[in-house]
């Protein structure tokens, strides 16, 4: 099994940054990568970012690109998520997620299902 706490979630204005964290533990040797998705009340839960262990790869999708980035410290066993140019529209619960085996396809990254274990996530709330 392997457990995953995300923090670094709270309350900012329109245009701030932030950067949560996602600290994996358990057996984490058997996951290739890690994701992180959203969920806003009342929608389906979203994509966001995903990178490989190793090597460091990652996948955006388009709607957020160039604003957030994922990265990751192997040594520490933990994901970070840098939001900038925050909108209101990233208001959300933030999940962590991590996967036994990711691919080599960076685009098949974005679906849930590929994801084994979850984190309880953390809010996110943008206000304008």
């Amino acid at each position: 099994q392997v457990q995953l706490v995300e923090s670094g979630g709270g309350l900012v204005q329109a245009g701030d940054s932030l950067r949560l964290t996602c600290v994996a533990s358990g057996r984490t040797w058997s996951t290739s990568g890690m994701g992180w998705f959203r969920q806003a009340p009342g929608t389906e839960r979203e994509f966001v970012a995903a990178i490989s262990w190793s090597g460091g790869l990652t996948y955006y999708p388009d709607s957020v690109k160039g604003r957030l980035t994922i990265s990751r410290d192997s040594a520490k066993n933990t994901v970070y998520l840098q939001m900038n140019s925050m909108k209101p529209e990233d208001t959300a619960v933030y999940y962590c997620a991590a996967a036994k085996y990711l691919g080599p396809n960076g685009s098949h990254w974005s679906s849930s299902t590929l994801y084994d274990y979850w984190g309880n996530g953390t809010l996110v709330t943008v206000s304008s």
